[in-house]
């Protein structure tokens, strides 16, 4: 079976009339059994791509929400290979593409070419490495491009034009506009910067915008004129799981979100 690429995903929601949705969790959080039964209930509920965060000592663009679920599967004894293995069962069950969001070090360690090859192998679309610059990024690149797996720029209110054109060069799959310069967390505004961005990116970007870093539900974007094609959500979701919801739950608020008119 062909699946749908993550830019022919993204564009189908707004052909719909919506923002396509795009949870984060963390494998293995709040537990194994939970995060299985976590990822499947965001599939069944709306979710578009679900973005998978390997767990790392030093998430350095983490908030404390992400970071500290990071901690707990840690030493619980998740890593990317046991993540791999997990999704590996999974992914024939789901009908949301699955993207790694992950730091390099641990994909440098398990072995870029192997990485690629396993992750291809149960149906991973997409990669995203918040540390990984543009111009160290060829070698990921290049074994992500060799099994069709695209590798997702990261932009902020402190990226260039000049800069955002060079990664809308090598750039597929969607792009990643991060809300507001730090790290990752619940905000209850999102800053003026966050619509200049998104208007920047869409003049310089061919591919999806996707908007994150700070979204809590989606009345935050919806007033914007310059708006997203996506919306990534990531340590709301975690705060819900760990206070006992369910991802059925959560999803619901995420579900009533429309855009308006794109500009």
């Amino acid at each position: 079976m062909i699946r749908p690429t993550l830019h022919e995903r993204i564009n189908a929601a707004r052909e719909a009339g919506r923002f396509a949705r795009v949870p984060f969790i963390t494998a293995g959080f709040p537990d194994e059994g939970g995060f299985r039964r976590a990822v499947l209930e965001l599939d069944r509920n709306g979710a578009d791509i679900i973005e998978i965060g390997i767990p790392f000592s030093d998430p350095v663009a983490d908030g404390p929400v992400v970071e500290d679920a990071s901690r707990r599967v840690l030493e619980k004894g998740m890593t990317l290979p046991r993540t791999l293995e997990t999704l590996g069962w999974m992914a024939p069950k789901l009908s949301a593409a699955l993207v790694l969001m992950g730091y390099y070090n641990p994909f440098l360690q398990y072995g870029l070419q192997r990485l690629a090859a396993d992750a291809a192998s149960i149906g991973i679309q997409g990669f995203i490495v918040p540390d990984l610059p543009l111009e160290e990024s060829g070698p990921m690149r290049a074994v992500l491009d060799a099994h069709a797996m695209d590798l997702i720029a990261l932009v902020g209110p402190n990226t260039s034009d000049a800069r955002m054109a060079e990664y809308a060069a090598a750039s597929r799959g969607y792009v990643y506009v991060v809300s507001a310069l730090g790290t990752t967390g619940v905000r209850g505004t999102l800053p003026p910067a966050a619509e200049q961005t998104i208007a920047r990116a869409r003049k310089a970007f061919s591919i999806p915008v996707a908007l994150g870093f700070g979204l809590s539900h989606p009345g935050q974007v919806t007033a914007m004129a310059a708006q997203p094609d996506a919306l990534v959500f990531g340590s709301s979701l975690l705060r819900h799981l760990d206070a006992g919801g369910s991802a059925a739950e959560y999803m619901a608020v995420w579900n009533q979100g429309t855009p308006s008119d794109p500009q």
